[in-house]
C-alpha cells in the first residue's frame, strides 16, 4: 500500500494525543461527538460548530457505512442518485475537497479525529496519509467481529500494514495517533474484565507495529462502581505494559439501549462525564437525547457537548486506585497474560487466543468467535459472566445452574439502564438542567 505525501497537508502541527495530553494537565476533560454527514457543507459546519461549543473540544469525522465496506461504486450511485450518506465519505470525494471541509476550522487548537469502523481500512489510511490526516481509531479485533464476517486473521494481516503505514507519518511533522476501540466490544453486556484486556491488548499490537501516541477506550456499562473499577484497572495495566508510548483513556457514553426521555439521556451523559472525571480520563465520548430515535443534529451534538464539560466541570474529584486487585482487575490481568503467553508475535497470540477460547466475546456470532460465553446482570446492576468458556478465569469466576441466562433475561438486562436512568429521570427531574446548570 503507498501513498503520496501531501501537496499541502491539513494537519495540526503537534498531534492529537499531545492536545489532549495538555488539556488534561491543564485540568480539563475533552469532549467529542460521533458526527458525519456526507455533505461537504454540513460536516464543515459540524466541525465549526463543534469547534465553537463552550468545551474542549476535538472535532470528529465519522465516515459513511459504504466506506466502511469498501463498497465505493455504491457511494458513487448515491451521490449520483442524491441520496443521503449516514457519514462522510472520505475515500471518494477528492483531496480538495476535503482540504476545504478542513480549511480554517481544523488546526494545533482544534485536532480532528477520523471514525469508520472498517476490518480493510487500507483504502481509508492511503487518503488520510494523503490529506495529512494522523488521528483515527479502531483495532484488528474490535473492528473485525461485531461489524461482519470478514475472517480474524484477514482483520489482523490489514491493521497490521495499516498500522506500520500510519506509523511512518510522523516524517511529515506530526505524531499520528490510533484509538483502540476494543475496551467498546458490543457496545454493552460485554464484562469490564474483557473490555479493559481487549482495549490493552489492541494497543499493544499498535505499539508493535510502530505507534507511539495512542488512546485507550472503555464503554461505560451499567454499575458506576464496578465502571470506575475498569477504567483503574485500565489504567493500571496501561501504566504497566506501555511505559514507552504516549497514552490517554477515552471514556464512551453508554453505547446500549439508550433513554427515550432527554431527561434520562442526560442523566446517562452526566454519569459519563463523572465516571470520566472520577477516573481521571482525558476524553469523552458523548451521546445526545436524539440517540434512541434518529441521528442527532449538529444543534444536539452540541448541546450534548456543552452539558458534558458543565458536569464534568462540577464533579471534579478523583477515585485514586488503593493499590488493590480488584475483581475487574484480576480477570483483565488474567485474560492478557494468557494472550501474550500464546506467543511472542501478538498477531498470532489473538489468533490462538480466539481458536482456544481464552478471548470469547458474549453474544457476538462471528465465526472466529467460539461463541461460549454468557454474561448477565446481578441483582445490583453489575455486569458478571453467567459462562466462562474456556477463558483462563477458572480461579477467579465462579458460574453455574444458578446463572442460567433466558431470553426474556436477555432482554431485560438489555433494556435495564434505558429504563433505570428514564425511571429515575421522572422520579427527580430537578437532577438534569436541560438548558441550565448542571
Amino acid at each position: 500500500m503507498t501513498a503520496r505525501v501531501p501537496d499541502r497537508p491539513s494537519r495540526p502541527e503537534r498531534g492529537f494525543g499531545a492536545f489532549v495530553r495538555a488539556r488534561a494537565d491543564a485540568g480539563a476533560l475533552v469532549v467529542q461527538p460521533r458526527m458525519g454527514f456526507g455533505d461537504p457543507a454540513w460536516m464543515r459546519a459540524g466541525l465549526a460548530a463543534t469547534r465553537a461549543a463552550r468545551a474542549h473540544t476535538v472535532g470528529t469525522l465519522t465516515l459513511d457505512s459504504y466506506t466502511r465496506l469498501g463498497d465505493l461504486a455504491a457511494i458513487e450511485r448515491a451521490l449520483h442518485d442524491g441520496m443521503p450518506l449516514n457519514g462522510y465519505p472520505i475515500a471518494t470525494h477528492s483531496d480538495s475537497m476535503t482540504r476545504a471541509v478542513l480549511e480554517d476550522v481544523m488546526d494545533a487548537d482544534f485536532p480532528v479525529q477520523v471514525r469508520h469502523g472498517s476490518a480493510l481500512p487500507q483504502h481509508i489510511f492511503r487518503r488520510l496519509i494523503a490529506l495529512g490526516l494522523t488521528a483515527t481509531e479502531g483495532g484488528p479485533v474490535s473492528y473485525c467481529l461485531p461489524y461482519g464476517r470478514v475472517p480474524l486473521a484477514d482483520s489482523i494481516d490489514a491493521w497490521r500494514e495499516c498500522t506500520e503505514l500510519f506509523a511512518q507519518a510522523r516524517d511529515l511533522g506530526a505524531e499520528p495517533h490510533l484509538e483502540t476501540f476494543g475496551g467498546c466490544m458490543m457496545g454493552q453486556l460485554c464484562p469490564p474484565s474483557q473490555l479493559v484486556a481487549l482495549s490493552v491488548l489492541e494497543a499493544l499490537f499498535f505499539r508493535a507495529h510502530g505507534c507511539r501516541s495512542i488512546s485507550v477506550s472503555y464503554a461505560q456499562q451499567t454499575h458506576p462502581g464496578q465502571d470506575t473499577a475498569a477504567v483503574l484497572a485500565l489504567r493500571r495495566l496501561c501504566a504497566d505494559l506501555l511505559p514507552d508510548v504516549e497514552w490517554h483513556v477515552v471514556v464512551y457514553t453508554y453505547m446500549g439501549a439508550y433513554p427515550v426521555t432527554d431527561a434520562g439521556a442526560y442523566r446517562l451523559l452526566r454519569e459519563a462525564a463523572e465516571l470520566a472525571v472520577r477516573t481521571g480520563s482525558e476524553r469523552l465520548i458523548v451521546k445526545t437525547v436524539a440517540e434512541s430515535r434518529r441521528i442527532p443534529t449538529v444543534a444536539e451534538n452540541v448541546a450534548a457537548l456543552e452539558y458534558a464539560a458543565r458536569a464534568a466541570e462540577a464533579n471534579r474529584t478523583t477515585a485514586h486506585d488503593p493499590g488493590t486487585d480488584s475483581q475487574t482487575y484480576a480477570e483483565a490481568l488474567a485474560l492478557v497474560e494468557a494472550v501474550l503467553n500464546l506467543a511472542s508475535d501478538l498477531s498470532r497470540a489473538l489468533l490462538l487466543a480466539f481458536r482456544r477460547g481464552y478471548l470469547d466475546i458474549p453474544y457476538c456470532v462471528h465465526p472466529d468467535n467460539r461463541g461460549l460465553t454468557r454474561s448477565r446482570l446481578d441483582v445490583e446492576g453489575r455486569l458478571r459472566w453467567a459462562y466462562t468458556g474456556a477463558l483462563p478465569l477458572g480461579h477467579l469466576v465462579r458460574t453455574g445452574q444458578s446463572h442460567k441466562v433466558t431470553a426474556a433475561g436477555l432482554l431485560a438486562d438489555l433494556s435495564f439502564l434505558r429504563q433505570k436512568m428514564d425511571r429515575e429521570a421522572v422520579a427527580d427531574r430537578s437532577s438534569t438542567e436541560l438548558t441550565g446548570s448542571v
